[in-house]
């Protein structure tokens, strides 16, 4: 068999071992859950609501009465307006919910006059999910002295959240305690909520402030990819957590009130949310602050939840009390969320699904994106990246090239070696492994540029698959998503026809594959053709089989990966062809073509 057949083959069996092996080896780590005894805060959910009710002591019973009904959405509520330069919507003075918000940058589809991407909707609709603050009742109190979803705050007449004009919202029991909350929000897509609250009831009371994320039943647009995490994702001292929505209700039920729970009990920072596709909403509490990370499914209401809830806090009459936490709800942008992280976030930019190669995707994407910032035009600076990779790899590659080049002109002396040996295959082994020390060939460094070439293109994968900057992002022509499989069609002969192509998710799609699909067959088939065909028919019918099945199965994926693995084609062929040449060997491409047709057309004639 031809030595760089062989290569590929091996090449291909170790990848296979070395992405087994990383998963057997390194499984992505369980989460510990934290003790469930809370000695400061507990959320129990009651009968009838869409959310928990916090209580600040664990003896406390919960008035559920107090608690909104899932059907009550408050519609009626006066709202506040949210207007700023990249979000839309209001906040419902029914509870102070921040409810309705639209992300003004994104639109559904590549349509411009298609809907702006929704992420928070009030209840009463389908998938609510919405963000409530609050205190929790402690001892001194009853559920009824402190704010609840049902309670109707007050607001400034004509109040509009804008970045240059905070809107603070107020309420007074009427039994000696005042509470206070101030929003505000910046120019992107994190709101800052300082909650106060003035003790003049004449006795000593506890509460403890609480933030809650609602989400009501699975989103409509959840993907379910195993590349893809979506539900919850938190960071707590350090420690980054991703548990699906399925693995939510597979946690310990607990036997006060039948829900799914996990607490985590947090030192000196951290944040918990819920992660979309390419959006997220997070409750971040100040840093240097303890709080509980808690986590819940409610299978009665199918309702997942996630809450923190800050220390108590026990006010003598007279006294004050205030705390600071901040929301995001918005777009996974790499920059925004990277700034925020040096913003004091501790962690915030691994909210983006960088998966366990995080050690080559978030450097990858680093790149990607600088030369995105540069050109201005992704599919152009995805063709970038694989030349800068390329150069990156050149010694490795220069070295493997050299080795097949030196296997090629021992090919003689090999020859002789099995006329010798005969039919004693170890005798044939000891003298090609001597011949192979005594001109210092190593036969398997022609494996490793393909070795490495796996992981970068899984990397490549999730880079272009999970982040948002190529979302809709546009090449040329009919090119316009390069998170999308080719829009292109065999079946309209890529558009030459009126009729439309077949849906991406159908079977025909599958079939009638596109230009660029096509073009990476191609690049494969002519890589084949720098060395002869093995002379084994076996391997002759796999090796002539194998480009085109890689066009069917990468058919389907993002357009953007496809022009890498062209463009990875291409300059390794350039690569390869050069590097043999240097050392005496030119390859014979259009010699080789013309045999293999030529066998072709003589097997078709027998």
């Amino acid at each position: 068999m031809d030595d760089q057949n062989k290569n590929l083959l091996l090449a291909t069996a170790l990848s296979a071992v070395v992405l087994f092996g990383w998963y057997i080896l390194f499984p992505q780590p369980a989460v510990e859950p934290a003790p469930t005894e809370l000695s400061q805060a507990e959320l129990t959910p009651p009968a009838d609501g869409p959310v928990s009710a916090p209580s600040a002591v664990a003896a406390q019973p919960v008035d559920a009465a107090a608690v909104t009904n899932a059907a009550d959405s408050g519609a009626d509520a006066p709202r506040v307006e949210i207007d700023s330069p990249r979000l839309e919507g209001s906040i419902s003075l029914k509870g102070g919910r921040i409810d309705d918000l639209a992300l003004k940058d994104y639109r559904v589809t590549n349509d411009p006059e298609s809907d702006i991407v929704k992420l928070l909707t009030p209840v009463g609709g389908a998938s609510a999910y919405y963000a409530l603050y609050g205190w929790a009742p402690g001892s001194g109190l009853d559920i009824d002295d402190v704010p609840s979803a049902n309670t109707i705050w007050s607001a400034p007449a004509d109040a509009t959240l804008t970045p240059e004009t905070p809107v603070t919202l107020s309420w007074d029991n009427g039994n000696g305690l005042t509470f206070t909350r101030t929003i505000s929000v910046d120019a992107d897509y994190m709101f800052l909520v300082d909650q106060s609250v003035t003790n003049t009831s004449g006795a000593t009371v506890a509460l403890a402030p609480y933030g809650t994320l609602a989400r009501h039943s699975l989103p409509e647009d959840l993907k379910n990819f195993f590349i893809l995490h979506e539900g919850l994702v938190r960071e707590t001292d350090g420690e980054l957590s991703e548990i699906k929505y399925d693995n939510i209700q597979d946690f310990d039920v607990d036997p006060r009130d039948g829900a799914a729970t996990e607490t985590i009990a947090v030192e000196d920072n951290g944040w918990i949310g819920f992660t979309d596709h390419y959006w997220m909403a997070t409750l971040i509490p100040e840093n240097g602050e303890g709080f509980r990370a808690i986590t819940k499914y409610d299978p009665s209401r199918d309702i997942y939840q996630a809450d923190v809830v800050m220390p108590t806090v026990t006010l003598v009459d007279g006294a004050s009390s205030s705390t600071s936490s901040q929301l995001f709800a918005g777009a996974k942008e790499w920059a925004t969320i990277k700034a925020y992280e040096k913003g004091g976030i501790a962690g915030f930019l691994d909210s983006i699904d960088w998966g366990w190669f995080y050690f080559l995707t978030k450097p990858i994407f680093a790149v990607l994106h600088w030369l995105n910032q540069i050109i201005g035009n992704m599919g152009v600076a995805i063709i970038g990246l694989t030349v800068l990779i390329k150069i990156l790899v050149l010694p490795l590659a220069y070295k493997s090239y050299t080795s097949m080049a030196r296997m090629k002109e021992l090919q003689p002396e090999l020859e002789k070696l099995k006329e010798r040996a005969g039919d004693d295959r170890q005798k044939m082994q000891q003298e090609m492994m001597a011949l192979y020390k005594k001109e210092k060939v190593n036969p398997a460094a022609g494996c490793l540029p393909l070795i490495i070439q796996i992981p970068i293109f899984f990397s490549l994968y999730k880079v272009i698959f999970v982040t948002l900057e190529l979302r809709h992002a546009p090449f040329f022509g009919p090119f316009q998503d390069l998170s999308a499989p080719d829009p292109t069609s065999l079946f309209n002969l890529f558009g030459a026809f009126p009729w439309a192509a077949p849906a991406p998710e159908s079977i025909m799609a599958l079939v009638f594959i596109g230009v660029l699909p096509i073009l990476l067959g191609v690049s494969m088939w002519l890589q084949q053709k720098l060395n002869p065909a093995p002379a084994d028919p076996t391997q002759q019918m796999i090796f002539a089989w194998m480009p085109w099945v890689f066009m069917f199965m990468l058919g389907g994926f993002a357009s953007g990966l496809v022009v890498y693995w062209i463009a990875n084609n291409t300059i390794t062929f350039t690569q390869q062809y050069l590097i043999m040449r240097s050392h005496g060997y030119t390859p014979d491409v259009f010699g080789n073509i013309k045999k293999s047709l030529k066998r072709k057309a003589k097997s078709e004639t027998e």
